[in-house]
């Protein structure tokens, strides 16, 4: 259903390719994060062109999202769920969104 990935892999090459395979990851991530919870609507391509006609300003409200939806699917599997939708928030504002694509990958590799 959803494949585990390494998160230091991804950041390696993210940060090796200029960002252009954080495109990729975050448009995989988005659509693993959906699988896990359930929300067929929670995609990629939907994300990350909303993410671009707004000049950046929708992954901060894709990072909060992504925080819920993922609480969701451990509540889901009876896990206690664990809502870091707020450091997500505050961690995309402050320009760190590849931590949070790291600390997402990491509650997603938990599920998977």
């Amino acid at each position: 259903m959803v494949q585990e990935r390494s998160i230091g892999l991804a950041v390696v090459l993210t940060l090796v390719t200029c960002g252009i395979y954080g495109i990729y990851w975050f448009i995989v991530l988005t659509n693993d994060v959906g699988r896990i919870s359930g929300d067929p609507s929670f995609t990629g391509g939907k994300h990350f062109l909303l993410s671009i006609v707004t000049c950046g300003i929708w992954s901060i409200i894709w990072s909060y999202q992504a925080g819920k939806l993922v609480e969701s699917a451990q509540r889901q599997r009876g896990i206690p769920g664990t809502d870091n939708s707020v450091l997500y928030l505050v961690l995309t504002i402050f320009g760190l969104g590849i931590v949070t694509y790291a600390l997402v990958q990491a509650d997603v590799n938990k599920l998977a």
